[in-house]
């Protein structure tokens, strides 16, 4: 076997770098990648503000986390995705949320521009600049123009969303050959990215391979992540759009004979598309992987194969708190769990996990200095003060408003404790009823005196948030409707950084078993609300316990730190991609 299957440069810890390799000989996993020969990751959004790139969440800090980790493992990775020239950020404004758009310059943050790759949309030849930032063993090739517009522009179905679709793909793929790199493997993350596979089908079918051996070939190489539950909710486009934007980079006819054939009734379903062309398939947690209701052309339902989603341990977890996972073999040199990991968590202690907690709450009070309340205050928490908080974005079916459902329940459980709610995530632009149930949550607590003091909603929900949240907060809160949620990896976060976790069974959670956080459950609204403050009470008095808080912290890590590795992860797509 190569003596270095997967890795760019050798790795200075010689054991560590053996183990892993003994790891991938045992699976019998084919030494297929290679600095020329990459794993390249496509994505639409990619949410990395130290790379000057803001996403709109998950997704892209999925993306950002699964390059962070390749590149600590030493897996040649290239991250295909658009750099959108402006962005916007969520402004709080005498009590009322508005959007404001700003400009970005890839040139401020270290990216090189390349040169000019063109594709054809509307009979014009399109310019789309490349640019790129390099890493160890991995790095961010990105297409953008000035007008290309910010992330999600224009509805699902439009012209302008179809054409940064279609400029990722083709324009992503000329990108990559002019770089010099040949894809390995292509992982399609939701169906917006599509357009590369095509763009790779089309330059082999076109240069001299049969089309039916182009289509093995591309199948085989592909991998379609899915990251949505329904296929109803993917977006789908018309002929006459396919005509203008897609068919015009196509040179071969059976390609386009092929894409002719996906339409039913006048319009293409991307999910259908992308299905037929990627032989690997993967849902995102092991729920989402049994229960996503996808079929292809002919009605058969499609199995996907679950990875379930993980964090980059090192981007995500307290410094001090990652520093006693690996001195006491908790976790290895790559940030995944040993062995024998649950019989090393008995050394989390109360007082461990309360110096640990305090060394967060700095971290989150520096992070609260520049971000005042709905009130405009700036806060700022002692280490005795209880914190629970909501960090999710701003979407129905994660139920941030039903925390509020009974304000004098709620007021009963904080007031008592002195306890403090910490509410944040983004509205996505033009959500209005989000924005209004965002509104009426906020008059709830202002009609309150208590509450309105204690609880306290931070604006612009980013990653410096979201770290300071996870790690200075004593209990998470995590409410999706049971059914709705892919994955979710905010709470993944809360757990690595020895949060209480409160949630419903949903998503990645459900990789275990609901005894192992404090679960919150019931047949209606009404009952998982009486559920949900009951959980918030036992959180507060297991943090003034010091033999529940360890039961509980320690309980949480045996069951999910498999699951929270992001190097489990992209173990489990190595495995899967190459065995």
């Amino acid at each position: 076997m190569d003596t270095e299957p997967y890795f760019y440069h050798p790795l200075e810890n010689i054991e560590d770098i053996a183990g892993f390799e003994a790891a991938v000989e045992r699976k019998k996993l084919t030494p297929k990648l290679s600095p020329e020969r990459p794993y390249t990751y496509w994505t639409l959004e990619i949410y990395d503000q130290k790379n000057g790139i803001r996403g709109g969440g998950g997704l892209g800090v999925l993306a950002a986390d699964t390059r962070r980790v390749a590149e600590q493992m030493g897996v040649p990775l290239t991250l295909v995705t658009p750099f959108y020239p402006s962005e916007y950020h969520q402004v709080l404004r005498d009590g009322e949320v508005f959007d404001e758009k700003r400009s970005v310059n890839y040139r401020d943050f270290g990216f090189r521009f390349i040169d000019n790759v063109f594709i054809k949309c509307c009979g014009n030849l399109c310019k789309l600049d490349v640019v790129q930032k390099e890493f160890k063993n991995t790095r961010i090739l990105a297409i953008t123009e000035p007008n290309f517009g910010e992330l999600y522009s224009g509805m699902s179905g439009s012209d302008h969303r179809l054409y940064q679709e279609v400029s990722l793909g083709f324009g992503g793929y000329a990108a990559l050959k002019l770089v010099g790199l040949k894809p390995a493997i292509m992982q399609l993350n939701e169906v917006a990215t599509f357009f590369a596979a095509l763009a790779r089908l089309d330059e082999l079918a076109s240069n001299g391979m049969d089309f039916y051996e182009a289509m093995v070939y591309t199948r085989k190489h592909t991998l379609y992540t899915n990251h949505t539950l329904v296929q109803a909710a993917e977006a789908e486009f018309s002929r006459e759009q396919f005509e203008r934007f897609v068919y015009p980079n196509l040179k071969s006819r059976p390609v386009r004979k092929w894409l002719d054939d996906k339409f039913v009734d006048g319009r293409l379903k991307l999910s259908a598309a992308t299905i037929e062309i990627a032989e690997l398939r993967s849902g995102v947690s092991k729920l989402h992987a049994r229960v996503a209701n996808y079929h292809d052309i002919a009605g058969n339902k499609v199995k996907f194969k679950a990875v379930t989603n993980g964090i980059d341990m090192k981007t995500w977890v307290l410094p001090e708190i990652l520093d006693f996972y690996e001195k006491q073999g908790i976790l290895d040199h790559f940030t995944a769990p040993k062995v024998d990991f649950p019989e090393k968590l008995t050394a989390l202690d109360s007082e461990k996990i309360r110096e640990f907690k305090a060394a967060g709450r700095k971290v989150l009070n520096e992070v609260l200095a520049t971000r005042p309340d709905q009130n405009g205050t700036i806060l700022e928490f002692s280490d005795d003060d209880f914190i629970f908080d909501f960090k999710r974005r701003f979407v129905d079916y994660k139920r941030p408003e039903l925390p509020f459902s009974d304000p004098v329940k709620l007021r009963a459980i904080l007031e008592p404790r002195g306890a403090h709610y910490i509410l944040t995530g983004r509205v996505c632009t033009g959500d209005e009823r989000m924005t209004k149930k965002l509104a009426e949550i906020l008059e709830t607590v202002a009609a309150d005196d208590y509450l309105k003091d204690h609880v306290h909603y931070i604006a612009d929900y980013d990653e410096k948030l979201a770290y300071g949240l996870s790690a200075g907060s004593n209990a998470a809160i995590n409410l999706p409707i049971v059914g709705l949620e892919a994955c979710g990896t905010s709470w993944m976060k809360d757990v690595a950084n020895l949060n209480l976790l409160i949630s419903t069974h949903d998503g990645g959670v459900a990789d275990a078993v609901a005894e192992n956080y404090l679960n919150v459950t019931g047949k209606t609204d009404e009952e998982e609300a009486e559920q949900l403050y009951a959980r918030m009470e036992e959180a507060i008095e297991a943090w003034e316990n010091d033999f529940e808080l360890e039961f509980l912290i320690q309980k949480q890590l045996a069951a999910y730190l498999p699951v929270v590795s992001g190097a489990r992860m992209l173990q489990d797509y190595l495995n899967y991609l190459f065995n």
